[in-house]
């Protein structure tokens, strides 16, 4: 999928990708003559899922560190003669890629499903399917 892809099919993760992504750009904003109502500026802007899905799709590695911060650890692994491989939680990707960044945009769809999944609130479907066998 493209990076536009993943935000639009994970809301959740979307979410959380776009508010970290933000928050580094604020931060790269360190100097101290940026006035504060202009971060906050950008903090009410935002940023438009068609721009960072561009940026995910020339540098997918960039969201390591999301998926880091939300326990969804990426591993990026090179076998020689082979190429690259990855593994993320149970998931373990058996092709070789030519490039890491070939498995790294092959890896964070498997990684937004993850993210989604820990974000999504658990339904309570189980309780209404149990009162309803006991009538």
């Amino acid at each position: 999928m493209t990076g536009l892809q993943l935000l639009e099919n994970y809301p959740h993760a979307s979410v959380v990708v776009k508010a970290w992504f933000l928050e580094q750009m604020i931060e790269s904003l360190k100097d101290e003559t940026v006035p504060d109502e202009f971060k906050d500026f950008m903090r009410e802007q935002g940023i438009d899922n068609d721009k960072l899905g561009i940026m995910i799709d020339a540098n997918p590695r960039m969201l390591f560190d999301v998926f880091d911060a939300n326990d969804v650890i990426i591993i990026i692994k090179y076998h020689d003669n082979f190429g690259f491989t990855w593994a993320v939680e149970e998931a373990d990707d058996q092709s070789f890629y030519k490039t890491r960044k070939e498995a790294e945009l092959s890896v964070i769809d498997v990684a937004f499903d993850i993210l989604e999944n820990k974000l999504k609130p658990v339904s309570d479907d189980s309780d209404v399917t149990e009162d309803s066998e006991d009538n």
